[in-house]
């Protein structure tokens, strides 16, 4: 892929996880495909932060929409605290400007569809950021399916067992936080950091928009002392009646690779995402694994833009997991687990400490596997799942 001219390019939001994308950004300056002409900080970066970029410096503001007219920027990547992104999606839209949309796409369901619907009636692009989604799994993964490999599918399950210590939480006054100051703010477990367990879990069932879904059953719990939570599962059942179950955990036992598994008949697909590593199990068949390619989201974008190739995740393509996000939002207040479940080890950098759930690492794994919740495994402190239907 190449572009006549590199698409100028603004980055709302160049700290956290803003500098992975800083440095995507440099990687495809380098290559010619895009210039970055702006930065939107409520504090400029330093020459240290943007020592990446050699040459002509980016303009930098505070106030997003006058960055965009001052740029003549077309792209834009927003990568702002979550309640943020409606708001600034339309103000980009409103120019004609192009988005990479950061996960989840907003904090409430009436912020997504209200930011869907802006962008489709600006007629921009708009790519929403589950990375997962670029993987060259996803399409082999749904072929194999296709194919019966594994016979009629009977459901799919997402496991995530994670290890963050209590320095986590404090990374920004929203970490942590259901709400704040009266605005939704959804940075839970199942919504944010392994919200690409729940999204990719739906992509590989084939049931991504919010009208596949009929119902979805929340237990969330929390072991730090957070308003979100931290240790959840859900389980969502879409219009024709199949389970997709996602267990998700920050207090592991031990920091493991997130994955999705899509139960057959006749056999299973586990797909490792954040690895692109495929290992199919199927009757009459040795194991076999393999391990695919990706394409960067910001770079399919501009082909898009360039050349009109596909976006591989527009928002329709995520209002699934919208309706997740909305279940989450409105469930009951995370239930805090008792000290009996739970126990302290140091951080694993730092001085801090992180807490661990007593045998959560097989209980999330267990959920995958069998498709069932927390409190249908057994686990003592789990209660009973809170229902809703979109």
């Amino acid at each position: 892929m190449s572009a006549t001219t590199p698409v100028p390019l603004v980055l709302a939001g160049a700290r956290g996880h803003g500098r992975w994308h800083l440095a995507n950004i440099r990687r495809l300056q380098h290559q010619g495909l895009v210039r970055l002409a702006g930065i939107c900080e409520l504090t400029p970066l330093t020459d240290d932060e943007l020592d990446l970029f050699a040459g002509e410096m980016p303009e930098q503001s505070a106030d997003f929409g006058a960055l965009l007219d001052s740029t003549g920027a077309r792209v834009a990547v927003v990568c702002t605290p979550i309640p943020t992104h409606t708001a600034l999606a339309l103000t980009a839209a409103a120019r004609g400007v192009h988005l990479l949309l950061e996960k989840p796409p907003a904090a409430t369901w009436a912020d997504y569809a209200r930011m869907a619907d802006g962008v489709r009636e600006a007629g921009v692009a708009c790519q929403i950021g589950f990375q997962s989604f670029g993987s060259h799994a996803v399409p082999a993964v749904k072929e194999l399916i296709g194919d019966g490999a594994i016979g009629s599918v009977r459901g799919v399950g997402a496991a995530g067992a994670w290890v963050r210590d209590d320095a986590y939480f404090r990374r920004a006054p929203w970490a942590g936080r259901r709400r704040l100051n009266g605005t939704d703010v959804v940075d839970g477990v199942l919504t944010n950091p392994l919200a690409h367990a729940v999204a990719t879990a739906l992509e590989l069932a084939g049931r991504g928009t919010a009208e596949d879904v009929r119902s979805i059953e929340t237990e969330l719990f929390r072991a730090h002392d957070i308003e979100s939570d931290d240790t959840s599962c859900v389980r969502i059942t879409t219009t024709d009646g199949m389970p997709v179950t996602a267990a998700v955990t920050l207090c592991a036992e031990e920091a493991g690779e997130p994955y999705v598994v899509v139960h057959g008949d006749r056999g299973r697909i586990t797909f490792w995402y954040k690895q692109d590593r495929v290992l199919v199990q199927r009757a009459g068949h040795g194991p076999e694994e393999a391990v695919h390619g990706r394409t960067d989201l910001l770079e399919n974008l501009v082909d898009h833009l360039e050349h009109g190739t596909a976006l591989l995740v527009p928002p329709e393509r995520t209002g699934a997991f919208m309706r997740v996000l909305e279940a989450v939002r409105t469930a009951p207040e995370p239930a805090p687990l008792p000290p009996t479940a739970w126990h302290t080890r140091p951080a694993d950098r730092g001085d801090g400490v992180r807490r661990v759930v007593h045998g959560i690492d097989g209980t999330v794994a267990a959920a995958a596997d069998t498709l069932t919740l927390f409190s249908e495994l057994g686990a003592s402190w789990a209660r009973p799942s809170e229902v809703s239907t979109p």
